[in-house]
């Protein structure tokens, strides 16, 4: 006996569901359907896009016609998974970590100490708060990266299902440019460089904490000191140009300076003294990435307060910080990038000359070498200690010595 036919559904792809994956598609309007379900469609023919086979993993477009069976009556009715609401305080979190919001995209300057996502007892978390940004948007708001939640600064959501595929794509292929602040332990032998060490998931730590191994995945970090307070620290430019865990993090305390307030890899030698804050002195300062209707995202996210607190304790100028790694690449950079060169510059003097005058001789004239006295010119023998030096009579000073007549040439 023939089983009978599934009855169809159907649907046609709406502009706001553009390049998403089929599966993708289903939980968003057919929440409650499982995915062997879907599976089990494909394989069979079931599922068409303008009718082709389908697999639960190609991408849908605006316009095409999707047919479906209609799923069991007790997979239907299952109800979907609910956030708890949001609170006043809640709205005004998100909304007032808002730096940047257009059609497509909003940018918020996270704070440290809120998680990007949620797990194990973390019940309050920037996705759990992306229901208060939606404003006039046809879905909910999407997370497209991550920052790790002692991390500060930039972080970009998408505001339609295009757009976070076209996100998605650009952080993927390393298009999109993001540029930390830090500040570390310590100061680098080499002033800017690259750092290539792999990394890989640390045994025994379930996969909370990485590590350099030879055989881990290959990972890329450019650095540029900015400005230094001694021996003790610095305030460093970060670029990762790949997107593992912890990456910044590992690199740096990998290295022999550690990211203050990273406890986690730098242990207690990631502290300081005095007045600096114990907390995590890690950014996200700018982040810059196409837009999917054309031009740049390009924006920067202020420092949270105890960072800009420990860039004054130590003396730092932040202007210094917008010389960047990557100044020239798009024309001739700001005025107040020159402005903040010139006196880099002029501080770089200003340290030569410290050694300078602590290298000058006793009759007051400057050194050639930093540190070093001027040569004396000779001036015949020295005069011992605790005699004065030798009179010389006043009047015609003496003549130069002659050399004796030579003998006349032999004819």
């Amino acid at each position: 006996m023939n089983e009978p036919k599934a009855k169809l559904d159907g649907a046609t792809i709406a502009e706001e569901d553009d390049g998403i994956r089929l599966d993708r598609w289903f939980k968003r309007h057919r929440e409650g359907t499982p995915h062997a379900l879907l599976a089990r469609w494909a394989r069979s023919g079931q599922l068409t896009l303008d009718g082709k086979k389908a697999d639960v993993s190609d991408r849908i477009a605006t316009g095409q016609t999707l047919v479906m069976p209609t799923p069991p009556v007790e997979t239907a009715a299952r109800p979907a998974r609910k956030g708890r609401p949001l609170s006043e305080d809640d709205i005004e979190l998100a909304t007032g970590m808002m730096i940047h919001r257009d059609a497509s995209a909003i940018v918020l300057n996270k704070p440290p100490g809120l998680a990007t996502q949620g797990g194990t007892k973390t019940e309050q978390h920037v996705d759990g708060l992306l229901d208060a940004l939606k404003f006039d948007g046809p879905t909910r708001p999407k997370l497209v990266h991550r920052l790790d939640k002692d991390t500060s600064g930039a972080l970009l959501i998408a505001r339609t299902p295009k757009a976070a595929a076209y996100f998605a794509k650009s952080f993927s292929n390393r298009s999109a440019k993001k540029t930390y602040w830090a500040l570390i332990v310590g100061v680098p032998d080499i002033q800017q460089g690259e750092i290539d060490l792999p990394l890989a998931k640390q045994p025994g730590s379930g996969g909370e904490k990485m590590h350099v191994h030879d055989e881990g995945l290959a990972s890329r970090t450019r650095y540029r000191v900015i400005e230094r307070a001694g021996n003790s620290a610095a305030w460093v430019e970060l670029q990762p140009l790949t997107g593992r865990t912890h990456q910044l993090r590992v690199h740096m305390a990998a290295i022999g300076h550690p990211i203050v307030g990273d406890g986690k890899y730098g242990g207690k030698g990631a502290f300081l003294t005095g007045t600096i804050s114990r907390k995590m002195h890690l950014h996200s300062r700018r982040l810059r990435i196409d837009h999917p209707d054309g031009g740049t995202i390009d924006i920067s996210a202020e420092l949270p307060t105890h960072f800009a607190a420990s860039i004054d304790d130590l003396g730092f100028d932040l202007l210094l910080g917008d010389i960047g790694l990557d100044a020239g690449e798009k024309g001739p950079p700001p005025k107040s990038a020159l402005k903040a060169q010139a006196k880099a510059h002029s501080k770089q003097i200003r340290k030569a000359r410290r050694g300078e005058r602590r290298g000058r001789t006793a009759e007051g004239k400057p050194t050639d070498f930093v540190g070093k006295p001027k040569p004396k010119a000779k001036t015949g023998k020295p005069v011992k200690p605790g005699k004065a030096a030798p009179n010389k009579p006043a009047g015609k000073k003496p003549s130069a010595k002659k050399h004796p007549a030579r003998p006349p040439k032999a004819s």
